[in-house]
């Protein structure tokens, strides 16, 4: 592992933080070269801010492009997650991009032991509920989502913040006929069916349990994770109200 790159990539992210300047990626392009190294300067930016210092983080993001891709995870500063409607009119953005997503809420306690032995059945048993949910997409970084993955990565996945509709509890779907509406101010509104990456959001959780448990100890049930989104990542523009409904789950919804 590099510590030397680690130490640079964070380093420029606690400064983009503190100064709301986002920071140059090109220098640090090649500062990380594996995703384990961005897990470090994930953990080396909360450290440094505080955000976890009363145990493991309750709010996390995980996903990826398909089931045959690798996923990836990223632990949320809990001040900004806000329950439904949320107020992201004062919360500090460069951009501002929504993704469409379903939250799953752990029913228990997860260590380690638990979440090696899991496969998806035994992972949905854990789950306790379900929310419709609005993550908020920024960066850090000059470059935005253009900057290198692994720096997006280690820059909480470019999270901004999220919000949590009303928890219902978790049943069996088949999500392959979900629908979903997003509506953007006076944008056209954005519909999907069937369209999260993995076909179905608890395909992230197996992985997404043994990753956080391996690096933050046991998971504490009503842990949430939100699992990816159904709809891209579309802009929103200051001022503008966002509504995010997922057929039979509920709304989320959003002032920018």
């Amino acid at each position: 592992m590099s510590r030397t790159g680690i130490e640079a990539v964070t380093a420029a992210l606690l400064h983009a933080r503190a100064s709301g300047v986002p920071a140059d990626a090109a220098p640090l392009a090649d500062a990380l070269a594996t995703a384990d190294e961005a897990y470090a300067v994930q953990q080396r930016v909360a450290e440094a801010l505080g955000w976890f210092a009363g145990g493991a983080p309750r709010h996390w993001k995980s996903g990826g492009p398909g089931r045959d891709q690798q996923l990836t995870h990223a632990p949320l500063p809990p001040a900004g997650v806000w329950a439904s409607p949320g107020d992201a009119s004062r919360w500090p953005m460069h951009v501002r991009l929504v993704e469409s997503e379903v939250a799953l809420r752990l029913g228990r306690d997860v260590d380690a032991a638990l979440a090696a032995s899991l496969d998806l059945e035994a992972a949905r048993r854990l789950v306790d509920a379900m929310a419709v949910s609005i993550e908020i997409v920024d960066s850090r970084w000059e470059q935005g989502l253009a900057a290198p993955a692994l720096l997006r990565l280690a820059d909480l996945a470019s999270h901004a913040a999220l919000v949590l509709g009303p928890w219902r509890p978790f049943e069996a779907r088949d999500w392959s006929a979900q629908a979903c509406r997003l509506v953007i101010g006076s944008q056209p509104p954005l519909q999907r069916r069937g369209t999260h990456s993995c076909g179905d959001p608890a395909w992230v959780l197996a992985d997404w349990l043994r990753h956080a448990t391996a690096r933050h100890g046991p998971l504490a049930a009503g842990t949430v994770v939100t699992t990816g989104t159904w709809a891209g990542a579309p802009a929103a523009a200051a001022g503008d109200r966002v509504s995010l409904t997922f057929d039979g789950l509920g709304t989320a919804d959003a002032h920018f």
